[in-house]
């Protein structure tokens, strides 16, 4: 079976996006892992599909793949990309639009300079929405493994962060503490792993090590949480450049009650067709 597909970046965190509104092709895991392949496949950290909207309140529907192939719930760089996309190919067009997620309803609005500003909702700190095991819901809490133990400040985006301050990120041990946090047991359904370098009160350096993905260049909720848990734990004051290694999103949270709202690029790389192999299940 040969498919479209529509390959996007933004900020270098990179997506294979399907458009499942003019046709019908939903992947299984085992062809999200295919299409994801960066040697047997397309490449990419996350694949996106297009829906039709599940109601008349929204416009379309957003689903996530990881690259392991488990669907997730929200990716805020795809968001951006999301937005570009239906643009481009025509689906709507609406400079704003309200997109049904798994955790909810989003509002990606295209800018007049080609960025994109995504209302990615309220962040949320009880325990039991991110989740997370812990009888506190302390701004700062410990997490250990392996003989090491970080300072966390947990938070959701619509999908899980733990959320460190490092002196230097360039130095952190990403590679070697992502998989421990990720995987950690007090993260029932894994987390992702952000390590936050604060340069002043206005600008952080930022690596996540993504849940079923490893290190991105960059993660959209992950930039969201960061700032969220630098203000929360007052080291920020919004708004926020956060500098990642594939470029710089800005974000603003006016504190609780109040959405956080992403602005950053969205880019079309290329598009094509690929040949599915039969015997993937």
């Amino acid at each position: 079976m040969k498919i479209p597909f529509t390959k996007m970046q933004g900020l270098g965190n990179d997506f294979v996006v399907l458009d499942a509104v003019t046709g019908s092709f939903v992947p299984n895991p085992a062809q999200v892992r295919f299409l994801a392949d960066r040697h047997f496949g397309v490449g990419c950290d996350q694949l996106l599909v297009v829906e039709k909207p599940g109601s008349p309140e929204v416009d379309f529907r957003y689903r996530i793949f990881n690259a392991d192939g488990g669907e997730v719930e929200q990716c805020g760089n795809g968001a951006r990309c999301f937005a570009r996309f239906v643009t481009d190919a025509g689906l709507t067009d609406k400079r704003e639009i309200r997109v049904e997620t798994r955790c909810g309803v989003i509002a990606p609005r295209l800018e007049a300079d080609g960025q994109v500003t995504v209302d990615m909702g309220l962040p949320r700190f009880a325990p039991a929405e991110i989740p997370f095991v812990s009888d506190s819901d302390a701004v700062i809490q410990p997490l250990a493994a392996a003989g090491r133990e970080w300072m966390i400040s947990v938070v959701s985006m619509g999908n899980p962060h733990a959320v460190q301050v490092v002196g230097a990120v360039d130095s952190a041990p990403v590679a070697e503490d992502g998989p421990l946090i990720e995987n950690h047991p007090r993260f029932p359904r894994r987390v992702n792993a952000g390590f936050m370098e604060i340069v002043d009160r206005h600008a952080i350096r930022l690596r996540v090590h993504e849940r079923g993905a490893g290190e991105t260049l960059a993660c959209g909720t992950g930039a969201c949480a960061a700032v969220v848990a630098g203000i929360r734990r007052g080291l920020l004051d919004t708004p926020v450049r956060v500098s990642t290694r594939g470029g710089e999103l800005s974000i603003a949270w006016s504190g609780p009650d109040t959405p956080v709202l992403m602005t950053g690029p969205a880019v079309t790389v290329f598009q094509g067709e690929i040949e599915l192999p039969e015997d993937l299940s």
